[in-house]
């Protein structure tokens, strides 16, 4: 969280042009809300911890710990199967990025986006503020692709860049949407520190109508709430209200001190911070207990169906194929499980078939007839003619009432993938030019590795001013180096990404960008190895 000015309530009379419901009474929730797994939720920001530690103790965005903490959480979600997008904030410290994950289901001239920063400040490793917001919306944002329920409207999830600076990374996104895009955005949810060591339970009140749908969860469980006025305009909300679009969110407290009403209330400790360890070294997860953030990680769930998710009509189901990607060489056949959930009214029967399958190959299913809340197997065999790549195929299951369909990423050929190398110099123009860029082109039918490796050697007088990106063949960028104050010449380092969710065969890109004024370098060479 970063402090700003705090912000009017105009924003209030647009929610009902814009779409947000009038009160949670006056709508069917479509769904019950799964529950938000907790114990995901602490593998995540142990994840979060491990990578602080491995970049100096912070997460800043600044540095290779907001890059890797970025590459985290866009793999999960590319293999859930969202649609991701990595924004470059050319605004923000090091033009960091903001990642974009968008569900594609729903209508899309409807969207409901939640949001979290997912940087640190430099002084520590920021496991509440604000791991534990952006560990939360990934959780719930699997969740939503592991349940897979029918959609009203489009759900989008942003986890910002370089907030602790002044929500640069928000307010890029926002600046930067076309006006017939925002107008798109019906309801913005931030959620930034809701797992404080002496928490309270605080509610966004800009928007009347969205409190009501948390203040309803919270009721549900015995919770009272308070208005969140230490957030109000201290975090990314503030972006976009400041755009129109209606907002809400959740938080825990940070640096305010608990009144005794508020310990009578809430337990903890009246006359202390709610999280003593705010913007310090000690915000790592042992400054984190499971009360809050559970509670309020369901809560977020609740209002995401409550908002998104379509009533049930009659009899329906969900589809998933687990796992949603493999790799077989010609001749061979791989098996995949093919899981059905009955997600209102009553069991259906439903047939099951496989598309978009590459010539000589076939798709079999065991049973080819289910009742939804039932498995399959799936058995797709290849031949030795069958070509090699990677292939999209779309299992259909048609149901006695409803139809639906899951994905599923098909590589046929070889797993093994040899070090590429590209020693064709390539001048770097000098600060404002453009960013320029060197292939190198990877044969091989399998998935990058989590420990994909590129070996980098720059001659450069002066390569803090230089950004590194590894461009995959679908346009997803991994940042390799940030811009920093080093004066040191050349760069000669192998860096490390988690490029799990990549496809390997295909073009691979080094892009480099200088971003300072008055050195000059050339790339001699680099290696990839995935």
């Amino acid at each position: 969280m970063k402090w700003k000015t705090r912000l009017g309530a105009g924003v209030t009379a647009f929610a009902a042009v814009l779409g947000v419901m009038s009160t949670p009474a006056a709508s069917a929730t479509a769904l019950a809300a799964p529950d938000i797994s907790l114990a995901n939720i602490k593998t995540h920001l142990a994840q979060l911890q491990t990578i602080a530690n491995n970049n100096g103790g912070t997460r800043s965005a600044r540095g290779g710990g907001y890059a890797a903490s970025v590459s985290y959480v866009e793999n999960l979600l590319k293999n859930a199967g969202y649609t991701t997008t990595r924004q470059t904030c050319t605004s923000c410290l090091g033009q960091s990025q903001n990642l974009i994950a968008e569900w594609p289901q729903g209508d899309a001239s409807q969207v409901i986006m939640l949001g979290a920063h997912l940087d640190s400040v430099s002084a520590g490793p920021g496991i509440n503020d604000n791991g534990s917001g952006s560990a939360s919306i990934l959780e719930v944002a699997l969740t939503l692709a592991r349940t897979n329920p029918a959609m009203a409207k489009r759900v989008r999830f942003g986890w910002w860049a370089d907030e602790e600076s002044g929500l640069v990374g928000s307010k890029y996104y926002v600046n930067n949407l076309p006006s017939a895009e925002r107008t798109k955005i019906k309801t913005y949810l931030n959620f930034d520190m809701i797992g404080s060591k002496n928490w309270g339970y605080f509610v966004y009140d800009d928007v009347a109508s969205i409190k009501a749908i948390f203040d309803e969860y919270f009721t549900s469980i015995g919770i009272p709430t308070e208005g969140d006025s230490e957030g109000d305009g201290r975090s990314d909300h503030a972006s976009f209200k400041s755009a129109g679009i209606p907002v809400g969110g959740l938080a825990t407290g940070a640096g305010d001190i608990k009144s005794s009403a508020q310990a009578q209330k809430w337990g903890g400790t009246a006359g202390s911070p709610f999280d003593n360890c705010y913007h310090r070294a000690c915000d790592t997860t042992a400054n984190i207990p499971d009360a809050p953030l559970e509670k309020n990680s369901d809560a977020i769930g609740y209002a995401l169906w409550k908002l998104a998710v379509a009533t049930p009509q009659g009899n329906d189901f969900s589809v998933a194929v687990n796992p949603a990607a493999g790799t077989v060489q010609p001749g061979q056949s791989l098996q995949v499980a093919v899981n059905t959930t009955t997600t209102s009214g009553s069991a259906q029967s439903i047939s099951l078939s496989a598309s978009g399958l590459p010539a000589g190959a076939t798709a079999t299913f065991s049973p080819a007839t289910i009742s939804s809340g039932g498995s399959s197997t799936l058995t797709i065999t290849t031949s030795s003619s069958t070509p090699t790549g990677t292939f999209p195929l779309t299992v259909t299951a048609d149901g006695a009432n409803a139809d639906h369909t899951a994905s599923f990423s098909l590589g046929v050929g070889s797993t093994s993938c040899a070090p590429v190398t590209n020693s064709t110099r390539l001048d770097i123009p000098d600060y404002p030019g453009a960013a320029v860029s060197s292939t190198a082109n990877v044969g091989c039918a399998r998935n990058a590795s989590g420990t994909t490796k590129v070996e980098v050697h720059i001659t450069h007088t002066y390569r803090g001013d230089l950004v590194l990106d590894l461009i995959a063949p679908d346009g997803t960028a991994y940042r390799l180096k940030n811009s920093s104050s080093d004066s040191t010449p050349n760069i000669d380092t192998t860096y490390t990404v988690n490029a799990s969710s990549e496809a390997a065969n295909g073009a691979w890109k080094l892009q480099i960008k200088d971003v300072g004024p008055a050195d000059t370098g050339y790339l001699s060479s680099w290696t990839l190895t995935v």
